[in-house]
């Protein structure tokens, strides 16, 4: 018999999948704007995109989200998560990647302040404001994905 060992959540809460984001992608209402926009950024990291365009409100969701095979979500960093005031919420978060269309892999880090309201009794991700900027790491740098190893015995080529 062969024992399985659970995948941990890619929102980075050192957690599994099921008792963190795969619950919220298995239906359960996630309760804050950072738990939501934890859960969307799991989605994308597992190409979810289903759930996020479930969690994507109405008013600015597109009406398809194709698949990128070619990116990489590597980690995720909260800066910030205030407590939502009335009905709308903000989370600032980075989120690392890596684009592998070429030979060797570009390094990106995406920062933005998501915004989300509250309505239907549950959060929604309406929309943000991104930047997004190429990184240079360099191979004995520490991995940008937060696991404390050298990029090139971690992510790196």
């Amino acid at each position: 018999m062969t024992l399985t060992t659970p995948k941990t959540c890619p929102c980075g809460n050192d957690l599994t999948l099921d008792n963190c984001c795969g619950r919220y992608h298995h239906g359960e209402v996630a309760p804050t704007p950072e738990a939501l926009m934890r859960s969307r950024y799991a989605a994308f990291a597992l190409g979810l995109n289903d759930y996020l365009l479930a969690t994507w409100h109405t008013s600015t969701r597109p009406s398809s989200l194709p698949p990128d095979p070619d990116t990489e979500w590597k980690g995720l960093t909260i800066v910030a998560a205030e407590p939502p005031l009335a009905n709308v919420g903000y989370v600032h978060f980075r989120a690392f990647f890596c684009e592998r269309r070429r030979e060797h892999g570009r390094w990106h880090v995406l920062d933005e302040v998501s915004r989300f309201t509250h309505e239907e009794q549950r959060w929604w991700y309406v929309d943000g404001t991104p930047t997004l900027t190429r990184l240079k790491p360099r191979r004995n740098d520490p991995c940008l994905c937060g696991s404390g190893r050298k990029l090139k015995v971690c992510c790196g080529e």
